[in-house]
């Protein structure tokens, strides 16, 4: 059984033509429709850098150690990981695209192949936490244009070697009319041909092509829809704006929620770099977007994941060319969501809304049922189990990772997934120690050094507008989800030390 594994980043598990918005994604419609879907999959924790590594080794955020964005993830720990144990047992490993094990932002350079102030070898491809073979991009995404060598890995290097890097930076940077105000929005002028989706579904195609007489595991990384929202033509223009969905509810209501929704979006992180710290507060927090711009952000935020849809069903016309569809198990999801106008929030942070906190999940495979939704509560964590029971693959450690086989396959349940994270005063100046668990029917987060919590009632208040903790109707069932949250497995490493942002 080989496995292909493809992953957006940010990525609303509502933002599939299946889930019923207007977003085009004809490719991802046709897997869904070909295998199994999770529709109540939730993220292990709401930012990057955590969820890639429990992605990769199949551990909660606090016990792997990254806990939260600018953590770099210990090498043996990734190297233990399900790529490593696919590569012991023989198969051909590859990671294309965006990796962020490693921290790219960081207050000076670690020499780690993701570090954008690190000068990297020209002729390196891996191996890297257990993939044998790595194509990566340092970032991936635009908040800064892709660097020459040597402080760049092999998107750049391929970027910049017709001599035309500057050339195609200013076209990356440059906003085609018409332009707007909405917040990190604007239509890029890079030809669709540079750009990094079609890179890694080039790429990804070519590992393919390699490797279709051998057993393989690949993993492809695409880094949108992340913001900017810089959609290239044609595809920032196929959503038009008066046609895309609005949130129903997109009025800031702080007022109703726990104390530290307001202290992270206004409190002032704690970060001697005063670059970084500027970043994170101007760039990580957007101002509130009126219906106006908002659909503006949408429309491209669109056109980014049909750029994407593009691309994967260029990836599974491969599989079918070189005669690998009936041996492969693809898997598509996403690290986590973004609000996208929930709450008059956009972006990210702590605040477990599900546009942020649940993401999509297709299967599709040998085995696998064509047309088959799971409505249980489940996790990305649960991935390299599921992948290693499909392929009869040992792994070392992935103890928070169960398979979801059973699931897939036969009538298996789960009660709860689990979400937490750890920020620190670097974000918004206090730690806020976050435990989320999510059912069927119900969410719970709580603030573990505080003692605050939010409940919400899925079943009948899928908006998330009452904030059921510490209401004596729901008491028990309070009690029921807080039961969850201290199941977890006492098993958390010591911090680790931030070396960067992001």
């Amino acid at each position: 059984m080989n496995i292909l594994f493809i992953t957006s980043d940010q990525q609303r598990a509502d933002c599939y033509g299946f889930e019923g918005r207007k977003v085009k994604t004809p490719h991802l419609d046709m897997l869904a429709r070909a295998g199994t879907r999770f529709s109540a999959c939730i993220t292990p924790n709401l930012v990057c850098q955590p969820t890639r590594a429990s992605i990769l080794t199949g551990l909660l955020p606090r016990t792997h150690g990254v806990s939260d964005n600018g953590i770099d993830l210990p090498d043996a720990v990734g190297e233990a990981g399900y790529a490593g144990g696919f590569t012991r047992a023989g198969y051909r490993t590859g990671y294309i695209g965006k990796a962020h094990f490693k921290t790219c932002n960081t207050f000076a350079p670690t020499g780690t192949p993701e570090c954008r102030l690190t000068a990297q070898p020209d002729n390196w491809y891996g191996p890297y936490m257990g993939f044998d073979h790595v194509e990566l991009m340092v970032e991936g995404h635009n908040t800064n244009p892709p660097r020459k060598p040597p402080y760049c890995q092999h998107y750049e290097r391929w970027y910049h070697a017709d001599g035309r890097g500057e050339e195609k930076n200013r076209l990356l940077l440059s906003r085609l009319a018409p332009e707007t105000d909405a917040a990190q929005t604007y239509h890029s002028g890079l030809p669709a041909a540079w750009h990094n989706s079609t890179w890694i579904g080039d790429r990804t195609i070519e590992f393919l092509r390699a490797n279709r007489d051998k057993p393989f595991c690949v993993w492809a990384s695409f880094p949108d829809p992340h913001h900017p929202f810089d959609c290239p033509e044609p595809w920032s223009r196929l959503h038009h704006p008066d046609e895309v969905d609005l949130p129903q509810h997109r009025t800031m209501d702080l007022e109703r929620r726990p104390w530290w929704h307001r202290e992270s979006l206004y409190g002032t992180p704690k970060m001697e770099n005063a670059e970084l710290r500027n970043f994170r507060e101007k760039h990580s927090r957007t101002p509130v977007q009126d219906d106006r711009q908002l659909r503006d952000l949408i429309a491209n935020y669109y056109g980014m994941i049909s750029l994407i849809d593009h691309n994967v069903g260029r990836i599974l016309a491969a599989l079918d060319q070189y005669g690998l569809a009936d041996d492969t198990l693809v898997v598509y999801s996403t690290d986590h969501g973004d609000w996208l106008g929930d709450h008059g929030l956009i972006l990210k942070g702590p605040m477990a809304y599900e546009g942020l906190l649940r993401v999509g999940l297709l299967v599709r495979g040998p085995g696998v049922p064509a047309g088959k939704v799971v409505a249980d509560a489940v996790s990305t964590v649960d991935l390299p189990a599921t992948f290693a029971d499909y392929a009869g693959v040992s792994l070392a450690d992935a103890r928070h990772s169960t398979s979801l086989r059973p699931l897939i396959e036969k009538d298996g349940s789960r009660d709860f997934a689990f979400s937490e994270w750890d920020l620190r005063a670097s974000r918004c100046g206090v730690d806020l120690w976050l435990r989320t668990v999510r059912t069927k029917t119900h969410k719970l987060t709580l603030e573990t050094n505080s003692g605050a919590g939010e409940l919400y009632d899925l079943a009948n208040d899928p908006q998330e507008m009452d904030n059921r903790f510490g209401d004596s109707a729901v008491a028990s069932v309070q009690r029921e989800l807080t039961a969850m949250i201290k199941s977890r497995p006492d098993d958390a490493v010591a911090q680790l030390p931030q070396v960067g942002m992001a």
